[in-house]
């Protein structure tokens, strides 16, 4: 195993890194635009409504180390609340803007959550999780107004200021986003300042500049544009272009309006950039690189969009219990095979370990044999909130982190994942759990039993699928099976195929085969 990159981390908080080296040119550059209303906002701008939104959350009673729920769309208000919940010493725990009331219920009470930001649209599934926590109204700030509830205009007008607080960023908790992990329900990931702070870090090996204009489509509640848009890119002073959704139409409108020059996607909109007709007549002369993570990117797929935008197409990997960014491609190195994740990052080691727990061997040509990715670096979780069990079950007792993906490795250093081992599906860049949707499948009457598994569409790409067993003399249809959950699960979770099965394959031990199941 190579040594890693070196990579020194500085002892700072992310707030420090970002917004404590901005100097007088840097508060007059653009930060942020609405891609939808072309409205900016400076960084000076940016740091002030950071600093006071914080100071009104210490106001406010809110404690260093309290969990903050954040429920909110891409924008400048979600930038300024995430980051000044970060000033106020508090921990950020993201929300996705899918989820239903019992879903937001879930986290804000296992995250022990004292407040919550979202926005109105969201109010509906929103109101009735902070109820549930007894969250004064006064604690849920809702940021484009709501009656009987603060606004972010009257959280800045308020003008707080923040007192300075001194932090360990080893062990004080920046973040709490939720993850399914390897496999099982979601859990509290505990991401500390210096495991954020040395990810911006190690992103530097993606190239981003100053003069670079960035699409931020990526939902900066998921690990991945938090750090990589929201962190990284502010860092860098790139100028973030937001969008509170993906829309094909106004994303492409956003790259010609803004002349956008990264495209940070997850491989669905790689999807529509190659093959949409959309896309024909649009000006992409801009843009110099579509960076995909999330999943994994087909190198047929990868080649289609760069030759349609005249682009280069690289891929990174990781995951929320990594800040995420384990392994990128070099987008500047045309030589690496675009369905491989390329090396690790700075300071980052990695191992391929075979089933009986020794390293595989690593041939002079060619890739290894499949083995188990295991990640170790300053990017790894601290673990799962309240939930040893699981920590010890991803994080040995050695630091090292099993990512529950199958990969392989050349001589040369370059990384693919091959497989999953987890059960984890991806649908979009989501994380779909299997066992939730199980669990709500053998609510049906007429399901004696069920399984859920990812499966593949024509792209390649993986979505929710459910194997049923009816109970004698029913005439349950696939719709009926789909509709019945998609009222009960968040957009992303609906199971997509439905096939009818006699029972579903267990072992002995009664865990679900679901490779036998991805056989069919």
């Amino acid at each position: 195993m190579p040594e890693p990159l070196p990579l020194e981390v500085p002892e700072l908080t992310v707030h420090q890194l970002i917004f404590e080296s901005l100097d007088d040119a840097d508060r007059d550059r653009v930060a942020i635009v609405d891609g939808m209303t072309g409205a900016e906002l400076t960084f000076g701008q940016l740091a002030d409504r950071v600093a006071a939104f914080a100071g009104w959350l210490v106001a406010q009673g809110v404690q260093p180390g309290d969990a903050v729920g954040l429920l909110a769309p891409n924008g400048a208000g979600f930038a300024i609340a995430f980051h000044g919940i970060l000033r106020a010493g508090a921990t950020a725990s993201t929300i996705n803007g899918l989820y239903t009331a019992a879903e937001i219920t879930a986290q804000l009470r296992d995250a022990s959550a004292v407040a919550l930001v979202t926005v109105s649209p969201l109010l509906p599934n929103a109101l009735p999780a902070a109820a549930e926590l007894g969250l004064p109204d006064d604690r849920v700030v809702v940021i484009d107004g709501a009656e009987g509830h603060p606004s972010l205009a009257d959280v800045l007008a308020a003008g707080h200021t923040p007192s300075d607080l001194v932090l360990d960023p080893a062990h004080h908790l920046a973040v709490l986003p939720y993850s399914s992990g390897t496999t099982g329900y979601p859990k509290g990931v505990m991401l500390t300042h210096r495991n954020l702070v040395a990810n911006v870090g190690q992103c530097d090996v993606i190239g981003l500049e100053s003069d670079d204009v960035v699409l931020a489509v990526l939902p900066f509640f998921h690990i991945y544009g938090m750090t990589v848009l929201l962190n990284f890119a502010l860092l860098k002073r790139a100028r973030l272009v937001t969008m509170p959704r993906f829309d094909l139409a106004e994303f492409l409108r956003s790259i010609e309006q803004h002349r956008t020059t990264w495209l940070f996607i997850a491989p669905p909109i790689a999807v529509a950039l190659a093959k949409h007709p959309a896309v024909e007549g649009i000006d992409t002369s801009a843009v110099k690189v579509v960076f995909s993570g999330a999943a994994p990117l087909d190198a047929k797929l990868a080649t289609a969009v760069a030759d349609r935008l005249a682009c280069v197409v690289a891929q990174g990997y990781g995951m929320t219990e990594t800040s995420p960014v384990t392994h990128v491609i070099d987008w500047r190195d045309p030589g690496i095979d675009r369905s491989s994740i390329g090396r690790p990052v700075p300071g980052t080691e990695a191992r391929v370990v075979s089933p009986d727990g020794s390293d595989v061997i690593v041939p002079d040509d060619g890739p290894s044999e499949p083995g188990e990715l295991w990640i170790r670096g300053p990017q790894v979780m601290q673990g799962y909130l309240n939930n040893e069990a699981a920590t010890a079950v991803t994080l040995d007792a050695d630091g090292w982190l099993h990512t529950g993906d199958l990969a392989t490795v050349d001589a040369s250093g370059i990384y693919r994942i091959v497989d999953r081992l987890k059960e984890l599906i991806k649908y979009r860049g989501y994380q779909v759990p299997p066992a939730v949707l199980e669990a709500v499948l053998l609510q049906h009457p007429d399901i004696a039993d069920a399984a859920a598994i990812g499966a593949l569409d024509d792209d390649g790409q993986e979505f929710p699928k459910a194997f049923v067993v009816r109970r004698p003399g029913s005439e349950l249809t696939g719709e009926q099976v789909m509709d019945f959950v998609a009222e009960r699960v968040a957009p992303h979770e609906k199971v997509r195929a439905v096939t009818f099965i006699d029972a579903i394959p267990k072992s002995t031990s009664g865990k679900i085969l679901r490779r036998d199941l991805k056989g069919r």
